[in-house]
């Protein structure tokens, strides 16, 4: 089993910046990809950011230029920097976890975390 904690949500104003934490712990897998999902009121969840063990990224259109995903694989840790914030950015925020084995995926979430962003 992974354990995700996350760290680092919280209320905004449009404009301002936010950083997200998650530390992975227990059994990690030498080959994963960490990432960060948000799931506003009513609606499903969706891919924000995602970073490989290789460092590899990928965004969601809607936060190309202002988020920035990294990662200290030392601290099995994913950050999210969140700039220039705007209210449709609010929602709750999960971090995930993929081990991958020779047999297929093993899929991780975080409890989530708030981020309100005022207008």
């Amino acid at each position: 089993q992974v354990q995700l904690v996350e760290s680092g949500g919280g209320l905004v104003q449009a404009g301002g910046s936010l950083r997200l934490s998650c530390v992975a712990s227990g059994n990690t897998f030498r080959i994963n990809s960490m990432g960060w999902y948000r799931q506003a009121s009513g609606n499903q969840r969706d891919l924000v950011a995602t970073i490989s063990s290789g460092s590899t990224t990928n965004y969601a259109d809607s936060v190309k230029g202002r988020f920035i995903i990294s990662r200290d694989n030392a601290k099995n840790t994913v950050y999210l920097q969140m700039n220039s914030l705007k209210p449709e950015d609010t929602a709750v925020y999960y971090c995930n976890y993929k081990g991958r084995t020779a047999w297929g995926t093993n899929d991780y979430w975080g409890q989530g975390t708030q981020v309100t962003v005022s207008s």
